[in-house]
């Protein structure tokens, strides 16, 4: 488990911090557990079914709204005018019999000092249901979704001026984390420390740090400020 390719201790960067802003999906449960690809699968058979396209023309199109829009549904909503509320609801309507209790995690969730939100490009609903089977449920201010942010979605800069209001997060004392790096080149512009939770590192000048283990980065920035 590394936390690179930064400080060696990342604890002084987050003196500050009283605001925590957690992505949900590969973030606060392992990219390895593959929950995702369940829903990709969901997406493809929602794009085949409501524009009347093959396999391959759906996961193409998947993709492409993903890369162009920031997600699928932004994607949809802009071209094709889909009912974004009927789409979450199939798309996230999978099993989470994958995910497992994380003790590590909520404990070093729990002991950060201040607020803490989780802020996902799904649905809330969808979060609740993931922090439940991860054993996170109740740490947490606020889960906002998607629809929190009126359908705008992460990297766009305007859905996380949306939920920060709707949470009352102050960026200048806020980090976040987030496992898709172009999610935090917003926060960084707005003053926010910006930790990519991934297992291979990206040098891009908006992320200030790096970890493949949360619980661990958690730990030892409270044991500084402990």
């Amino acid at each position: 488990m590394t936390d690179t390719p930064f400080p060696a201790d990342p604890a002084p960067d987050f003196a500050h911090v009283t605001d925590w802003v957690f992505d949900l999906d590969n973030t606060l449960y392992p990219p390895g557990v593959r929950l995702f690809d369940q829903i990709e699968l969901r997406m493809t058979d929602y794009v085949m079914r409501t524009l009347r396209v093959g396999r391959t023309e759906a996961d193409r199109l998947r993709r492409h709204y993903w890369q162009l829009y920031g997600t699928t549904l932004a994607g949809l909503m802009a071209e094709n005018d889909i009912d974004p509320e009927a789409y979450m609801a199939e798309v996230h309507d999978i099993s989470f019999d994958a995910l497992t209790p994380d003790p590590a995690l909520h404990d070093a969730i729990a002991d950060l000092p201040g607020r803490k939100i989780v802020f996902t490009n799904g649905s809330a609903p969808y979060a609740s249901r993931v922090l439940e089977a991860r054993g996170l449920s109740g740490l947490f201010d606020g889960l906002y979704g998607v629809e929190n942010a009126n359908y705008r979605p992460k990297p766009e800069r305007v859905a996380f001026e949306t939920v920060f209001g709707k949470a009352g997060i102050r960026p200048r004392q806020a980090a976040m984390f987030e496992d898709d790096p172009r999610n935090l080149a917003a926060p960084h512009a707005m003053g926010m420390r910006t930790v990519h939770v991934a297992p291979t590192p990206v040098d891009a000048p908006h992320i200030g740090h790096h970890t493949d283990d949360l619980a661990r980065f958690l730990t030892r920035i409270k044991a500084r400020q402990g």
